[in-house]
């Protein structure tokens, strides 16, 4: 076998073992400690308080972390590789600041209170609408300009800020408070509904990329080398783009905004195990949910019995581990 091939796999198996690790840990952390032999006599009684913690509690958390780091980390892999810059994320585009406009919006007007549903759907729909803003402008004639796409995602970006910081101040304290805490991120999150979407989107979103890993590759090299290629670089931009942004939707609308997942993970990997994305897609997905495991455990164990917003446990081990690596990093961040 090829020896990148046995390096590969080494990389995937050393991968998916930090994984249960992080499980082990996430499933035994807490005010309540659990003990992974106890599991079976856990689960044979289903009346303990244990049973409960870990059904109704931690077991949830762990498949929404699964999901929303995943769907993070691939999402910024896939925008890396179409835009070529390795300082895209997929909250550049402008989606987490619609997404939280949407969500000020259901909240500021009181629709939060007609259905658990709301919070998620106004965030989703905020994120489908500035989709597909950024998307019809960046539309030129013959084909979509990539440079465009994202000079207009950031500036939709700041639009959206602007406007929920203006609902922000013009409401109520209690709305404030509201919309605060879902801008910075949780993962408590209790509708077994919606914990299921995001966890099985990102696996279907995982599944999906696989096919275009190969036509990821030859974008590395640029549009043009990409089409002598035999690549449809026009439809195959359009198509990972809706993924990448469905993906961060869904997990913006069921978390809220929980940064830096996207950008410094895709980085880590390619540091280690380089720039094919036949190794890179799955290697972004694993390590994004590893990262937001761990995140999520820390998050509400530090000030136990208070938890604190991921978003904050994220934004200093993600912004922490990046200027490390790239401190000690002897090689630049190159996509090609």
């Amino acid at each position: 076998m090829n020896s990148k091939y046995i390096k590969w796999l080494l990389f995937l198996a050393g991968l998916l073992l930090l994984l249960a690790i992080s499980i082990v840990i996430s499933l035994s952390s807490g005010e309540v400690k659990i003990s992974i032999r106890q599991l079976p006599e856990i689960f044979a009684n289903k009346t303990s308080i244990e049973y409960m913690v870990l059904t109704k509690i931690r077991i949830p958390r762990l498949l929404l972390a699964i999901g929303v780091g995943g769907a993070l980390s691939l999402s910024g892999a896939i925008l890396q590789g179409i835009y070529r810059n390795p300082l895209v994320e997929p909250y550049t585009l402008g989606i987490s600041g619609g997404a939280a406009l949407g969500v000020a919006i259901a909240i500021v007007f009181g629709l939060n209170t007609i259905s658990f549903l709301s919070l998620p759907l106004f965030g989703f729909a905020g994120a489908l609408v500035t989709l597909f803003i950024v998307y019809f402008l960046s539309v030129k004639r013959g084909g979509l300009s990539i440079n465009s796409m994202l000079l207009i995602g950031v500036m939709v970006s700041f639009v959206a800020s602007s406007a929920m910081m203006f609902l922000m101040s013009i409401t109520t304290t209690d709305n404030l408070q509201s919309i605060v805490f879902w801008v910075m991120g949780s993962l408590d999150e209790s509708n077994n509904l919606l914990i299921r979407i995001a966890f099985y989107s990102s696996l279907a979103g995982l599944l999906l990329t696989y096919f275009f890993a190969q036509p990821l590759n030859a974008l590395r090299l640029g549009e043009v080398k990409a089409k002598h290629l035999g690549i449809n670089t026009n439809i195959t931009i359009k198509l990972l783009f809706f993924v990448a942004s469905l993906l961060t939707g869904i997990a913006v609308a069921v978390a809220g905004v929980i940064g830096f997942v996207g950008l410094v993970i895709p980085h880590i990997v390619r540091l280690i195990i380089g720039n094919d994305y036949r190794i890179l897609i799955a290697g972004s997905f694993l390590g994004g949910s590893i990262f937001l495991i761990l995140c999520d455990t820390v998050a509400r164990t530090i000030i136990s019995p208070n938890e604190l917003p991921i978003g904050v446990i994220t934004g200093f081990a993600g912004g922490l581990v990046f200027i490390v690596v790239l401190s000690r990093s002897k090689s630049h961040f190159k996509l090609n």
